[in-house]
């Protein structure tokens, strides 16, 4: 007879976001227990305050879960990036990380330290990068955008030795709200547009998905860098396509490539540039996807109502 699956105790931070919430209702549906960091006063049981602004956390209030899960960071899909957001984008990410992985430091493995961290991450550490297959052993990009992620990273190293700690390299998310809910939009009323070529690859992953295999890392033995994405890459017109067929609506427009540098360089590292991202660990871990295609996450999104 199988032995019991034992209920893990996974304290999130981010856990208000798109990801955030669907990690929690899957935790809980699976039997785990969900325990939410908030920046404001606990207001129910699976709450607890912190202020990672200030620099720290009391360690106290890590101690006694299996694992750590952070999810904090301000949204690259909002424009223009100006110096000030800049360093909000920069700051949301590498602040909290390094706050959770110097407080684990602080805590006696005698009053039971989390075994486990796993940090957000991005797919962006890779940069543009056409026609080439994008593993977790390849390299860092160039750019600001790979080196917020790379720092992003490097901040959750800090954590002591003894604790696994996983970044989760995420696509973009296919959802109602998110990274692509302006493609959904648009497209809702008509204006379903192919950007530049279209022949850009946008590596995403279903919420579900994405969600499922945070689930999944946390009782894998994987460390350092997972690609979390999709089994079959996409292009950027085959998703933007796939919206307006779906929708039923017209998909009868080009954006061109100057018109989207125009947006400054939000619009092309979020449009323009490709990355083949493959979830070669992931899949080799034994990971199994709901959703295989960016077809079935798109309709999948479509369906599930907000």
């Amino acid at each position: 007879m199988p032995r019991a699956r034992k209920p893990l105790r996974v304290l999130l931070a981010g856990a208000s976001g798109l990801i955030g919430r669907e990690l929690v209702r899957q935790l809980r549906e699976d039997g785990d227990e969900a325990v939410q960091l908030v920046r404001r006063p606990a207001t129910a049981a699976d709450e607890r305050t912190w202020d990672p602004g200030s620099g720290t956390v009391d360690a106290e209030l890590l101690a006694g879960f299996d694992a750590i899960v952070n999810l904090a960071g301000a949204s690259i899909g909002r424009i223009p990036w100006t110096p000030a957001y800049r360093r909000e984008i920069r700051e949301s990410r590498i602040v909290p990380t390094t706050v959770l992985a110097e407080a684990l430091a602080r805590i006696s493995p005698a009053a039971r330290r989390p075994k486990t961290l796993i940090t957000a991450s991005a797919a962006g550490f890779y940069g543009d990068r056409p026609g080439q297959r994008l593993t977790e052993f390849d390299e860092q990009g160039k750019g600001w955008l790979p080196q917020v992620v790379a720092d992003w990273e490097a901040a959750s190293r800090l954590a002591p030795r003894g604790v696994r700690v996983v970044q989760a390299r995420t696509a973009v998310v296919v959802a109602r709200t998110g990274g692509l809910a302006p493609v959904r939009t648009l497209t809702g009323v008509g204006l379903g547009s192919r950007f530049g070529s279209g022949g850009q690859h946008w590596p995403w992953i279903s919420l579900h998905d994405e969600a499922a295999a945070i689930r999944h890392l946390l009782r894998s033995k994987l460390a350092g860098p997972v690609n979390l994405a999709g089994p079959t890459p996409a292009t950027s017109d085959r998703v933007t396509h796939e919206f307006a067929r779906a929708l039923h609506r017209p998909y009868l427009f080009t954006v061109p490539s100057w018109g989207i540098r125009l947006l400054g360089e939000a619009g092309q590292r979020l449009l323009l540039d490709s990355m083949l991202m493959v979830p070669d660990r992931l899949m080799a871990d034994g990971f199994r996807w709901q959703h295989e295609t960016v077809e079935a996450a798109i309709l999948a999104a479509l369906k599930k109502r907000s």
